[in-house]
């Protein structure tokens, strides 16, 4: 292949490949058959995805190391001082991670707790004074303020700080850079958000903020902060490129779910299944050192708080349902009906996720309109939440309270598995207990064992179509959100439901909090296909070690049945949100196609000389959106051979410098180390605006050696693309480079380069529609 080293405008991509300018994202869509972005019918898509709430441009990650002199150098200038400073500051910032999250998690709950427990004892009390209708006004004006503050948050300050944020920390994880979300104004409209979307009794939790939160602390440690306020201290130039700060958000996303859960082994679990796709041993020790400070944090103020000394704020204020005083004994007939549940939760798990997706686009036709939308959307949802919440319990009769309960029935606090609300002395209303409550006490209630006869099955009935209702149509409106505790109530509520319909046909001996137990795991399982870490969360959240064969059964039989309709719910927003997330698994087609064939269909590859003329650099720079450029060496006439690949970043900051050559020569190693360092190449500054050379130095010669990654990834390009795919993904790369078969005087060393949305499906399939057909029938 003939070299080049210039290339026509008007066809711009960040990876070293040309892609159509996609125009505006989100715009003309008026199908909810569309995906919410459109996707180009050629190899090489669109850079546009939605981050969080907000269309934004993607970028790949620089994961792999760029082994350059300068790099080399660096390396081997480095004194043992220096090595023990920077593995002493991973450990350290590791430590801050777990032990800010765990503060702020403590933090949100307590503010929750207070907020939710001044509303519902407000409104237990007009309730109880029979004034209905200025307990209605009250408790929907309430839920609607909290909304509005939370909405306002999100859509004028921080879009992108709607929903859990998880699918976005997944795909950073995976290689892909997501702008403006793990920032300072992300960070405190998280924080603020999720209190008052939480507390508002909104049909979420506050499981994945955190997450987003824990990640959030991770990228501002490793930068030592934000914009003007950032600190410059010289430990955290070692910090200063994405394979740290890709290790230390890890750390902050467990610790995360840790702090939602108090569940530690979880957290590091749930970031090794779900969220990390490069993973290692020093990360898996470093991600636990994090999650255990959470719990020392986590554990201390629940005892300072002990005694009310924190308000309305306890020990429930922490996610923990202690079923540790349960013995389970189970026989052979009771596995058949775990198997049920299984089953029905892998199936109702699928459902969830595809009606949801069909809500989703619905939404993105909304939020399309503009701020006010997106604001009124969340403002009508509360209304209908706050409406169902207050409105139902009247509908289902009272219970009298079974004198084995003595004075926990009925409870007119804030709290308790017996909530009188609108019945009269010694009776309970069994739907105001669980619709009367933060989440995390209506779990709690629904978990309870030794309760068979607690709730009716018309209460479970109407609580389980109205949180199926609500969580459908609460998750994408604008404020902070998570899935786990949503759907983990649906799960305990359809639990309990199976277990009341089979009592009467079949004598099943496990509780009926247990059954609860098992249906909320079999629905996450079903919906979000995570097994390991669920398994750990359900066995640190119950205390209970002989739940743990039954939930292993549970999770396997509805991840399986759940995989056999659709992808998980975060596989789905991923692709919604067009974030270009490579999957661990080919598709089987991928085999019958190679690397060469691929780069066949794109555009012929720019590179340049290892000594190349100032204008031309300029010219690639200006005409190409490009991250990194092939360099070529002719050591002789009529034979090349690859140097290396120069990244755009490197290539700006020496225009900027202006380190120019007179003459066409390769430099000495000291002439790049007297005005360049490590540390300054690692700013990603790849634009050139406003520069402005002379004619004089557009005449002059940059010699490349110094800032060229000499060891960069190649592959034959007889490789076939499924192999690409995998060697892609487990090294993160971000470029991959095809030599040709054979090689001679007269042949091009470089066949062509791929990078990340070369190798994705849905573009493939668009410059070879043959294999469509293929595709189809695996």
């Amino acid at each position: 292949m003939e070299e080049e080293t210039a290339t026509t405008a008007g066809r711009k991509h960040d990876d070293g490949v040309d892609s159509e300018d996609p125009g505006s994202a989100g715009n003309g869509i008026s199908s909810l058959e569309q995906p919410l972005l459109k996707k180009s019918n050629t190899l090489t898509a669109n850079h546009l995805a939605m981050v969080g709430a907000k269309v934004s441009h993607i970028e790949s990650l620089d994961y792999e190391i760029i082994e350059n002199d300068l790099f080399k150098h660096d390396w081997r200038s480095r004194s043992t001082v220096e090595v023990l400073q920077y593995v002493f500051l991973k450990w350290a910032l590791a430590f801050l991670v777990g032990l800010l999250t765990g503060v702020i998690a403590s933090l949100i709950n307590l503010a929750i707790e207070n907020i939710s427990g001044v509303k519902m004892l407000h409104m237990v009390r007009l309730v109880r004074d029979k004034r209905y209708w200025a307990g209605f006004f009250y408790f929907s004006g309430f839920n609607l303020a909290l909304t509005f503050v939370a909405a306002v948050l999100c859509v004028v300050f921080a879009p992108t700080a709607a929903g859990p944020g998880i699918p976005e920390i997944k795909a950073y994880l995976n290689g892909v850079d997501t702008p403006n979300m793990f920032g300072a104004p992300q960070l405190i409209v998280k924080i603020i958000g999720s209190i008052c979307a939480v507390a508002s009794g909104l049909d979420l939790g506050k499981e994945g903020p955190l997450v987003h939160i824990g990640a959030c602390l991770a990228n501002l440690l490793s930068q030592g902060g934000s914009g003007r306020f950032r600190l410059r201290w010289k430990w955290l130039r070692f910090f200063n490129n994405d394979r740290d700060r890709r290790d230390l958000i890890t750390c902050g996303a467990s610790s995360g779910v840790c702090a939602a859960f108090r569940s530690p082994v979880g957290g590091v679990l749930f970031a090794l299944e779900e969220v990390a796709t490069w993973w290692r041993s020093a990360l898996l020790w470093r991600t636990f050192f994090s999650t255990a400070t959470v719990v020392v944090v986590l554990r201390g103020f629940i005892e300072v708080c002990r005694g009310g000394r924190c308000g309305l704020f306890g020990a429930g204020g922490l996610i923990i349902f202690d079923v540790g005083d349960v013995t389970v004994r189970y026989r052979l007939g009771d596995l058949l009906l775990v198997t049920l549940v299984g089953v029905m939760g892998g199936v109702l798990g699928a459902l969830y996720n595809h009606v949801l997706h069909m809500v989703l686009r619905l939404y993105n036709l909304i939020n399309d309109k503009g701020r006010m939308a997106k604001l009124a959307l969340a403002l009508a949802v509360c209304a209908f939440t706050s409406a169902g919440l207050y409105v139902l319990p009247f509908a289902v009769p009272c219970t009298p309270c079974d004198p084995a309960f003595g004075a926990a029935c009925p409870a007119t606090g804030r709290s308790g598995n017996f909530k009188q609300f609108n019945c009269p002395a010694g009776q309970y209303n069994d739907l105001a207990t669980l619709l009367h409550a933060t989440n995390v006490d209506a779990t709690r209630n629904i978990f309870s064992t030794g309760t068979p006869g607690e709730f009716r099955l018309d209460s479970l009935l109407i609580f389980f179509a109205i949180y199926c209702v609500l969580g459908l149509f609460t998750f994408g409106i604008a404020v902070p959100s998570g899935l786990f505790l949503p759907i983990i109530l649906m799960g305990a509520a359809y639990g309990r439901i199976v277990a009341l319909v089979l009592q009467s046909a079949v004598a099943a001996s496990i509780d009926h909090g247990l059954y609860a137990v098992l249906g909320a795991a079999a629905l996450m399982s079903g919906s979000m296909r995570m097994t390991v870490s669920l398994c750990v969360i359900f066995l640190e959240l119950t205390n209970n070690l002989t739940l743990l064969p039954m939930t292993m059964f549970v999770l396997l039989i509805a991840k399986t049945v759940g995989d056999a309709f659709n992808p998980s719910i975060y596989e789905i927003i991923l692709d919604l949100k067009g974030l270009p997330f490579l999957e661990p698994k080919p598709e089987p087609w991928m085999k019958d196609l190679t690397v060469g064939e691929l780069a066949a269909a794109k555009p012929r590859t720019i590179s340049l000389q290892v000594v190349e003329k100032v204008s031309t650099v300029l010219e690639v720079l200006r005409n190409t959106g490009h991250n990194g450029f092939p360099v070529v060496d002719r050591p002789r006439p009529g034979l090349s051979e690859l140097h290396g690949l120069v990244l755009r970043a490197h290539l700006v900051a020496v225009l900027r410098k202006r380190w120019f050559l007179l003459e066409k020569r390769r430099t000495e190693e000291w002439e790049a180390r007297e005005r360049f360092s490590s540390v300054e190449l690692a700013d990603k500054n790849c634009k050139i605006d406003g520069l402005e050379l002379t004619p004089e130095e557009l005449e002059m010669y940059i010699d490349l050696h110094p800032f060229t990654n000499t060891t960069p990834y190649t592959v034959v390009e007889t490789m076939s693309v499924a192999k690409a795919v995998v060697l892609f993904r487990s090294v993160a790369l971000r470029h991959m480079l095809i030599m040709p078969k054979y090689q001679g005087p007269e042949i091009s060393p470089l066949v062509g380069i791929l990078t990340r949305q070369d190798l994705r499906a849905h573009n493939i399939l668009g410059a070879f529609p043959h294999l469509a057909k293929k595709s189809k029938t695996h």
